[in-house]
């Protein structure tokens, strides 16, 4: 990894832990940044891991002594892909992508109308959109709305239905982008408009894998480098 890609995938893993800390407020759930990782001592909801490591070379035995392993599924998000954690019992779920893609960059005009989700009963029709039926709908709390670095963007059909959607989280230098949902060729066309109509000046981030990366490199977005997330598994 370069310099230049290493000061990417650091202001990635801020954002993406900053967005983590914002859910947990939602449900009630208290957590802390620290210098190597952002951390929360109870279990997170579900989908969000229990910490991100935000420099290089984080101390495992120090991040995994912040976080609740006690309780199933505990998760590390280890944002430099440079953590082993199988000597305290952790294997890993996933690997994926950071993604980077510069502000100003000229974006395809959607095909659908899109807003920001402003009260409860619009996020409680977006989770459903965005959850498809799959049990999880409730994550999505009406405490985000409250969050003044939080947008959940909605892009609606002809008769108001939420076809597609995302998170924006903005942090200091950077926009992140989650939940993206619906099909490609139209999600990240409208939701690259819409941060770029609210946060000009600032790149946009975020991380996927498989055929959501080759969707994000299609639409602009440039790799910058590996992070893997690792869960623990209770001895038998």
């Amino acid at each position: 990894m370069t310099t230049p890609q290493q000061v990417l995938v650091r202001s990635a893993a801020r954002n993406n832990a900053e967005w983590c800390a914002a859910m947990c407020r939602a449900h009630e759930v208290d957590s802390g940044f620290g210098r190597e990782a952002w951390a929360a001592a109870r279990r997170t909801p579900v989908y969000y891991p229990d910490a991100v490591t935000l420099e290089p070379g984080a101390d495992p035995e120090a991040l995994v002594a912040r976080i609740d392993t006690v309780s199933p599924g505990a998760s590390v998000k280890d944002g430099f892909a440079d953590l082993d954690l199988t000597g305290a019992g952790f294997r890993v779920l996933f690997e994926a992508e950071w993604i980077h893609r510069p502000a100003g960059v000229p974006v395809t005009e959607p095909d659908l109308a899109w807003d920001a989700v402003r009260d409860p009963d619009a996020l409680r029709d977006w989770a459903r959109a965005w959850d498809d039926g799959g049990g999880n709908a409730d994550l999505f709390r009406p405490g985000l709305l409250d969050d003044p670095e939080t947008l959940v963007l909605a892009g609606r059909s002809a008769g108001g239905r939420v076809a597609v959607g995302a998170v924006a989280s903005r942090s200091s230098d950077v926009v992140g982008v989650s939940n993206v949902f619906g099909p490609p060729h139209v999600a990240w066309p409208l939701v690259l408009h819409a941060v770029g109509r609210l946060f000009p000046a600032l790149p946009v981030v975020g991380y996927e894998q498989g055929d959501d990366l080759t969707a994000a490199l299609r639409h602009g977005f440039e790799a910058v480098g590996p992070l893997r997330v690792w869960v623990h598994e209770r001895p038998v």
